[in-house]
């Protein structure tokens, strides 16, 4: 059973697990779990997309109870007043904070996006962050005697395509458990050590607006066992 964060008559949020797909997508055709299927059965009625996280990606996970609504959400999305947060634990010291301005190109699906032109111009991408932590741990990776990881607050201004991991990496401070933007040697070390085999992404919590009510709502999604495992040591130094 798929955790409910919250539900009423217009709309549903769920903890969106990490490896998890939001819908039937070519991209992954041999997937046969979808989070709007086992939303739809949990609750017994149609349910709506509104926006995605990645596969990967676990958190905080909207659907619209009817067209109408999902109209009404995607435009808030669209417009970019519904504040995202996420969590994040990436290579290396970061700065304290930072506000990352980097345009990113866009990307297109060889399957899904086989009829668009890739020629387009690179989109305008921010993403801020704050550090909460930071930790030594001994053990040598590449180089180095020992690896060194930042905790981040992440609080992207734009929704472009894989923004996050890409802004990451562009900063040379990739999120661990990446596989497409990430560095091999420390999701080894972390599958390794902490038994920690997914992205350590997640999508802590959304603040927007209720559709029908109007009333400001803030939505929260707890981390998983794993990623849980892996606050600890930033909670022990």
């Amino acid at each position: 059973m798929l955790e409910i964060l919250y539900q009423d008559d217009y709309l549903v949020a769920i903890n969106k697990p990490s490896g998890l797909l939001v819908h039937k997508s070519p991209i992954d055709k041999r997937e046969t779990r979808f989070a709007l299927q086992e939303v739809r059965d949990q609750i017994g009625q149609w349910v709506y997309p509104v926006h995605r996280l990645d596969k990967p990606t676990s958190g905080v996970l909207i659907f619209a109870l009817s067209s109408e609504v999902a109209k009404l959400l995607s435009e808030q999305f669209r417009e970019h007043t519904i504040q995202k947060e996420y969590l994040a634990v990436v290579r290396g010291y970061t700065k304290e904070e930072e506000l990352i301005d980097y345009d990113l190109k866009v990307i297109l699906d060889k399957k899904a996006d086989k009829d668009r032109s890739d020629n387009k111009e690179p989109q305008s991408a921010q993403t801020y962050y704050e550090r909460l932590g930071t930790v030594e741990l001994p053990f040598p990776v590449s180089r180095y005697p020992v690896a060194r990881y930042s905790l981040l607050r992440l609080l992207p201004k734009t929704g472009r395509k894989h923004q996050l991991r890409r802004h990451a990496k562009h900063i040379l401070h990739p999120i661990v458990g990446d596989t497409k933007y990430g560095r091999n040697e420390h999701n080894r070390l972390f599958r390794e050590k902490f038994d920690c085999h997914r992205l350590l992404l997640h999508a802590s919590s959304l603040r927007l607006v209720h559709p029908i009510s109007a009333e400001e709502m803030v939505i929260e999604a707890g981390v998983d066992e794993v990623f849980g495992r892996v606050l600890k040591i930033f909670k022990s130094n």
